[in-house]
């Protein structure tokens, strides 16, 4: 299949920026769709009122997510300003605001219902969403140097807003992830006898070129198959892909009987947050757990916690039957 050299142009400058992959297909998914909307029109050609009708078009007709008209939007302003030297001035437009949603918690005796319908690799990843509160990118990602047993915590490498951070590591995960790692490492060392190792963050295969065959490279949750490196070209192991844990909540939760609630990968994460708080834990202290900037965000979780959050009750439970 033909690629556009406008796109590809776009794409090798995201990459010179050092965007994520998931960032890169993102914006070039929106600039496409952006010049298919305008029938193909060079986006030179174009400015901030097509931006605006786009925009609008996206929120009116399509009625997208806040989330995904602010990705939509952060696109094009890339487009415009980094790659064609274009300023769009003010748009005019107004972005949907974003309704304060309270985050979906589980109980603890449904986290304990889901995790013994699972087994194996699968256990061990909700085990650690739940109990370290990884994003589930953050789980998959997790590699051999980023787990400390003697300590007990996990380094979290280049999280959202690229940061790192470290969390806890539970007591009782520690021999299934010695399991998952040993298995791990007897992958790589077929990969290797093959030449192949664990894709490599950014510049590493060149200025390292044995490193696929270092033991701290390789991916705790390895993927099945071989993939091509989206930037080297060459074959390597990716990590596992997030659609295998979508499953697998997804089949864990009916089984468990847990039919009435949305369970996500995320789920998890917000029940480690929420649970943490209920058992009396610093605010600050599940801010920094979590990766958060702003204590604010973590504060989301106090008004979930219902009797629980400083120790208030209903009024009616003061009333003398």
């Amino acid at each position: 299949m033909s690629r556009s050299p406008f796109l590809e142009m776009i794409r090798q400058e995201i990459r010179l920026r050092g965007y994520s992959i998931r960032t890169e297909k993102s914006y070039l998914y929106w600039i496409r769709q952006f010049i298919l909307f305008h029938k193909k029109q060079h986006p030179q050609l174009l400015g901030s009122e097509q931006v605006k009708d786009y925009l609008s078009w996206l929120a009116n007709d399509r009625r997208v997510a806040v989330n995904t008209q602010k990705v939509a939007l952060n696109a094009l302003v890339f487009l415009y300003h980094k790659i064609l030297k274009k300023e769009l001035g003010e748009l005019g437009f107004s972005l949907a605001q974003k309704q304060r949603q309270l985050p979906t918690v589980l109980r603890p005796d449904q986290v304990y219902a889901i995790l013994s319908q699972l087994e194996g690799r699968n256990h061990l990843i909700i085990s650690l969403l739940y109990g370290s509160g990884l994003r589930v990118a953050e789980c998959l990602r997790l590699r051999v140097q980023d787990v400390d047993f003697h300590r007990l915590c996990l380094t979290v490498r280049d999280g959202k807003g690229k940061k790192d951070r470290q969390t806890l590591l539970s007591h009782s995960a520690v021999d299934n992830l010695h399991l998952a790692i040993e298995y791990s490492l007897k992958v790589q060392r077929q990969d290797n006898a093959q030449g192949l190792g664990p894709s490599l963050p950014h510049a590493i295969d060149r200025k390292y070129p044995s490193a696929f065959k270092t033991q701290a490279w390789m991916y705790v949750f390895p993927a099945t198959n071989i993939c091509t490196n989206p930037y080297s070209g060459k074959p390597c192991r990716h990590h596992l892909h997030d659609s295998v844990v979508r499953k697998a909540i997804n089949y864990a939760k009916n089984k468990a009987g847990i039919t009435r609630q949305r369970v996500t990968a995320h789920t998890f994460r917000h029940s480690f947050a929420t649970h943490l708080l209920q058992q009396g834990h610093d605010i600050r202290t599940v801010q920094e757990l979590l990766g958060h900037n702003d204590v604010k965000t973590t504060q989301i979780y106090t008004h979930v916690l219902g009797q629980h959050y400083a120790g208030t009750t209903s009024p009616l439970d003061a009333l003398t039957q």
